[in-house]
């Protein structure tokens, strides 16, 4: 995109990095360069008012959520990993964070005493001879 005027910084070298410009993530004289042409071009100004609103809106909505203490360590164990050099085990934090989250639940649920809903959840299924089919081995069905 340009806006057809002259600036002496471009309007796409903006463009293409104007999050680095929102997030503080430039050099100070970068900055300088584009809080000049943002002054002068008026598209320009506009993609970034509507950038930096987007950015204040996903903050105030999404800002809030807290991380779990156990994902946060585990987070910050494998950036200091990273830092030192070492080797990182090929592992998913996050998959594993949410395991444990749901673990918790779970222990939190039979902690507050056990279900009404009787067999709720599970499946009845027949044999191919109509009568009840019967869990076998490792949840394989047998037919009676």
């Amino acid at each position: 995109m340009s806006c057809g005027d002259p600036h002496e910084t471009d309007c796409s070298e903006v463009l293409d990095h104007l999050y680095e410009f929102l997030d503080h993530e430039m050099p100070a004289g970068d900055c300088a360069k584009f809080e000049v042409h943002i002054d002068e071009c008026s598209p320009c100004l506009e993609k970034y008012g509507l950038e930096q609103a987007v950015k204040k809106l996903v903050k105030r909505c999404c800002g809030h959520d807290d991380v779990p203490a156990d994902l946060r360590s585990k987070v910050m164990g494998r950036i200091e990993l990273i830092r030192s050099g070492q080797s990182v085990p090929d592992q998913d934090v996050v998959a594993e964070a949410r395991a444990a989250e749901a673990a918790a639940r779970t222990a939190k649920g039979a902690e507050s005493g056990p279900s009404t809903s009787g067999t709720a959840g599970t499946k009845s299924t027949r044999s191919a001879s109509g009568g009840p089919a019967r869990p076998g081995p490792l949840g394989a069905t047998t037919q009676e």
